[in-house]
């Protein structure tokens, strides 16, 4: 980019006025004067009479969908890792991670003071999710997962969940436990074959197509703004509980490892229904 426009774009000064500093003398690039038409880049360091100027960067933040099989990291030696997979020109950070089996929305910014007030434990902003499982959905169910299970030494807040298909549940969580559908789901039974996040807070996936991204919107920021202050406010004035124990801690609650399967294919939990059944 030429200087005068990064200038320009910087709100330093006009085009026409950056001209006339560097004809005189008073911009420095990376400690040599400048010439007219001298392009920069952003890591170049300007100095204008002796004080560093710095374009602010572009605030943004992501509504990406992402596929399965894409690690939540920022480690570029992880092959699939989701920032090298959507290759944006701006370094952005995701607000929310996805586990490398789980698919759908996710938030990614260069903003890192909205991912601390989006991801805080305690704010409590809901996460909406589509879970298809390994085995008809019944009411009990429903009410266990909706009522709290007991995983990782503590029981996990209520939360609503509702019947999407013979297989599938809608579920909206609080609270972000590390891997907490699969467990409250394993505990109770079942396994999860698709986990995919379609909502976090006002904002929603839609029909956005899988690996795709896009900016979020004007009104969308806006009412992303508007929950966040309502939250801080009531936290504020003690109507928000900060921390969730859910009671006593459970010893060895929803111990959770990823299903093994035998030669045929089945995992455990189904190799004892299979038993069961057929002896």
């Amino acid at each position: 980019m030429r200087l005068n426009k990064y200038l320009s774009e910087a709100g330093v000064c006009s085009r026409r006025e950056a001209d006339r500093l560097v004809q005189e003398g008073r911009i420095l690039i990376d400690g040599e004067p400048a010439a007219l038409g001298t392009q920069v880049e952003d890591s170049s360091r300007i100095l204008i009479d002796g004080k560093e100027i710095r374009r602010e960067e572009k605030k943004v933040l992501l509504v990406f969908h992402k596929p399965r099989g894409i690690e939540c990291t920022t480690d570029l030696r992880v092959k699939k890792n989701v920032i090298s997979y959507i290759n944006y020109p701006i370094r952005v950070y995701y607000a929310g991670r996805l586990d490398k089996d789980s698919e759908g929305l996710l938030l990614l910014t260069n903003q890192g003071e909205l991912v601390n007030r989006m991801m805080k434990a305690g704010n409590g902003h809901e996460k909406e999710y589509v879970v298809t499982v390994d085995r008809p959905v019944t009411e009990e169910f429903l009410a266990a997962m909706g009522k709290g299970v007991p995983i990782l030494g503590t029981v996990t807040r209520a939360c609503k969940v509702t019947k999407e298909g013979e297989r599938s549940l809608r579920i909206v969580l609080t609270q972000g436990l590390n891997r907490q559908i699969r467990r409250m789901c394993h505990y109770l039974g079942y396994e999860v074959k698709r986990l995919k996040r379609v909502r976090i807070m006002n904002i929603c996936l839609g029909d956005l197509a899988v690996g795709q991204y896009r900016a979020a919107t004007g009104e969308e920021m806006e009412e992303l703004t508007r929950l966040l202050e309502k939250r801080e406010q009531e936290k504020k004035a003690g109507k928000v509980q900060e921390t969730y124990t859910g009671g006593k801690p459970v010893k060895n609650a929803g111990k959770y490892r990823t299903p093994v399967k035998d030669r045929k294919g089945l995992h455990q939990g189904q190799q004892k229904r299979r038993f069961e059944k057929h002896g």
